[in-house]
């Protein structure tokens, strides 16, 4: 039996101790391999000509080229899937989530942030495998000219054009969203085209701690809707969308001022946290058939079993398709254990959205009337 290819890494850092402790990091994972370390990208770039790697961890703060302006080459020129590792300084942060845009599929805290040595092995493992699996790259193999990356000087906040809605948005009805891999785009993609009056929506993304701020403040620029890192007891009502906090999980509840969200600590649900499960069960819950849950791009299978229990309730759920997904392993499962009502492609979502919630909102004011006229006819 032939024994399985590992997944090949190129390390680049300018801090020699940062590639040595990532290095260490991956020494004793069977299936990865680390191939070559790059202080720059200009020996990067001749080290990936060179090692062929698989995959790419990129520091964002070097000399000589600053790695957001790398890897918009890196995208142009050769795709490769890539990590980003920053720091958690503001800045960075920003940047970080940048780059995600321009084509990276996961990022990491540095060294000496929130993860200890253990944690920090665990996690850049985990991403490695996960950007391994990622289609990135997928279009120079098949010979097929990759999209020209984004200029520098492109606004990032530019807005595309949202969806109309005759619809008033309903303060009963929720949506859910939840993803991992290539998630931070996707989501992007979809709150987008959402009109500033749709119903409030709840997300869970991976994301590690220091990022997920940076993430929906770059929402908030760019979407019609108003877009917050979730605070413990802020209101899911129409109009907002609410981001888990980065190693936070977050639960849907619903008080005398209506939906309003937990955030708390906890143990780890398939190894996330915030898990997409954990949401999507509280919704579940709380919502049920006044909800629509959609489970998007991502590996591993958080979420699938939490959209199955919505649609049990009476939800509608949707599930992205794998050609558009980067990583179609935690829509796939979902499809599998039948929890997705829906497939759809990302550019699909968001008019799908729309329109469940309008279905939604539709069955909630006639299951009112039926109650309204038999309650009349006891009395």
């Amino acid at each position: 039996m032939l024994e399985r290819r590992k997944i090949r890494v190129l390390i680049v850092d300018d801090s020699a101790i940062v590639r040595k402790l990532l290095t260490e990091a991956l020494a004793g994972e069977p299936d990865i391999e680390v191939v070559g370390a790059a202080p720059d990208p200009y020996i990067a770039r001749d080290k990936i000509l060179a090692l062929s790697p698989d995959v790419v961890t990129l520091d964002i703060e070097m000399p000589r080229m600053d790695g957001l302006t790398f890897l918009r080459k890196l995208m142009h020129f050769h795709p490769l899937p890539t990590v980003v590792i920053s720091s958690l300084t503001q800045p960075a942060c920003k940047v970080a989530i940048e780059a995600l845009q321009a084509g990276a599929v996961e990022v990491l805290a540095k060294p000496g942030g929130p993860y200890s040595v253990g944690e920090l092995r665990n996690a850049l493992a985990d991403k490695i495998r996960a950007a391994a699996a990622s289609r990135v790259g997928r279009q120079r193999a098949e010979e097929q000219p990759p999209a020209p990356a984004p200029a520098h000087s492109e606004a990032p906040n530019r807005r595309p054009p949202t969806l109309e809605t005759n619809a008033p948005p309903s303060p009963e009805t929720v949506i859910a969203i939840g993803a991992s891999t290539g998630g931070t785009e996707a989501i992007a993609a979809i709150l987008q085209r959402l009109p500033a009056s749709c119903c409030g929506i709840v997300i869970a993304q991976h994301i590690p701690p220091g990022f997920s701020r940076a993430f929906a403040n770059r929402l908030n620029d760019s979407c019609a809707m108003r877009v917050k890192e979730a605070e413990e007891g802020d209101l899911a009502q129409p109009g907002w969308a609410l981001v888990a906090p980065g190693d936070f999980h977050m639960l849907l509840r619903k008080g005398q001022r209506g939906y309003f969200v937990s955030v708390r600590s906890g143990p780890k649900v398939c190894y996330q946290r915030p898990s997409v499960d954990v949401l999507f069960t509280s919704v579940a819950e709380t919502a049920g058939a006044l909800a629509v849950g959609v489970l998007l791009t991502g590996m591993g299978a958080d979420g699938a079993r939490g959209l199955l229990s919505m649609r049990q309730k009476g939800a509608r759920t949707i599930a992205q398709d794998e050609a558009s997904s980067v990583v179609f392993g935690m829509p796939r499962e979902a499809i599998r254990l039948g929890a997705a009502e829906q497939v759809q492609p990302l550019t699909r979502i968001s008019q799908a959205l729309l329109a469940a919630c309008s279905s939604v909102a539709t069955a909630a004011a006639h299951g009112r009337a039926v109650d309204a006229r038999e309650r009349s006819t006891v009395q």
